[in-house]
């Protein structure tokens, strides 16, 4: 097993894993962490739709709903450009 995903909140680490947060916070991580950089919340963010993946509140949905981690989320979103 390796490491657990980490969010840093001031000093704090804190866990980004489904059983370590609330739907609140993983939306929040979702909008903090995986939006762009610049903080607008444009529909072409990070990319993902000139990928055709979709709007990232979409790609990141089964996370924030407890299903899938983001690791899982990322690797299945990844798998067609990973040769």
């Amino acid at each position: 097993m390796g490491t657990n995903p980490i969010l840093r909140e001031g000093n704090k680490m804190k866990s980004i894993l489904i059983k370590d947060t609330t739907r609140e916070e993983r939306q929040q991580i979702v909008h903090q962490a995986l939006w762009g950089a610049c903080g607008i919340d444009c529909e072409f963010c990070s990319g993902c739709d000139n990928r055709g993946g979709g709007r990232i509140e979409s790609i990141y949905q089964p996370y924030i709903d407890g299903l899938k981690e983001i690791r899982e989320i990322n690797a299945e979103y990844n798998a067609p450009f990973v040769r």
